[in-house]
């Protein structure tokens, strides 16, 4: 039951991010043509939008892990196998959200590098 759980906040967790950044793109379609008629490379675009998807994943892992310790005494009674503390459950949760938010966050980054500028500009 808690790992359905789980993939269930983790999958708003991404909808959520893709959304933003979809969200993101969109609004400043005219900056991204401008840098891209300026001479801005796509891959580097590309990249700006995934850092910001993982930094967003990075503020709301610190939220979590922050939740996490603080509540140890009540999470003990719902583990089987590990320690409340355990650095490798810690750590494997790190890997996936980080991962995930790095996927949900490249298909709004490639459509912002793939942008055409001259049509971006043409209809603003």
């Amino acid at each position: 039951m808690l790992a359905i759980a789980g993939a269930m906040a983790l999958g708003l967790g991404l909808v959520g991010i893709y959304g933003v950044l979809s969200y993101v793109v969109s609004q400043r379609a005219r900056e991204i043509g401008i840098r891209l008629a300026l001479g801005a490379e796509p891959l580097r675009l590309q990249q700006m939008f995934v850092r910001h998807g993982v930094m967003l994943a990075g503020i709301g892992i610190a939220a979590g892990l922050v939740g996490a310790v603080a509540l140890t005494r009540l999470m003990s009674s719902l583990l089987y196998g590990i320690g409340p503390l355990d650095p490798a459950t810690y750590l494997a949760g790190l890997v996936i959200v980080v991962t995930s938010a790095a996927l949900a966050s490249y298909i709004p980054a490639r459509r912002a590098a793939l942008m055409n500028p001259v049509s971006t500009l043409a209809a603003e």
